[in-house]
């Protein structure tokens, strides 16, 4: 999961997709980036960690981090919260990487694909109910699950 500064929307994506991840007991590793090292080492947004909380999502203890090349090799999927950020990740793709990087709004019927920015709109209840409907569906999807 990758957003810009990896405080708001990919901290609850991980957030989202782990306790999912948990429910259905599968054995899969998430974790999440931001494109740029701006709030390096630092915790989610406190309004991120409250709504996350309020559905059962831990995020607390993430620390913001800067996606790098080896990502790539680290992880079978990459998802981007916005056409900015994909184009940011596919910069720094290895040559001959075959990591698929999508939306996650890909993985809904949502019509605009770009998860809309929290940190800026103050609408954290509206980006976590996109978040939860297009991890639900990854998980369909991925795992039948």
């Amino acid at each position: 999961m990758v957003c810009l500064g990896n405080i708001c929307r990919s901290p609850m994506a991980q957030g989202a997709l782990e306790n999912m991840v948990r429910e259905r007991s599968l054995a899969v590793i998430v974790d999440s980036a931001g494109t740029e090292n701006w709030h390096f080492n630092k915790s989610p947004d406190y309004r991120a960690q409250k709504v996350a909380a309020s559905r059962g999502w831990e995020i607390s203890a993430q620390k913001a981090r800067q996606i790098s090349s080896s990502d790539f090799n680290n992880f079978d999927l990459i998802l981007g919260m916005d056409k900015s950020n994909i184009a940011d990740i596919e910069k720094i793709r290895p040559k001959n990487s075959k990591t698929p990087v999508m939306l996650l709004l890909d993985f809904s019927n949502i019509k605009n694909k770009n998860l809309p920015d929290p940190y800026y709109t103050n609408d954290f209840e509206g980006v976590a109910k996109m978040i939860e409907i297009a991890c639900d569906n990854l998980l369909v999807q991925y795992f039948n699950s």
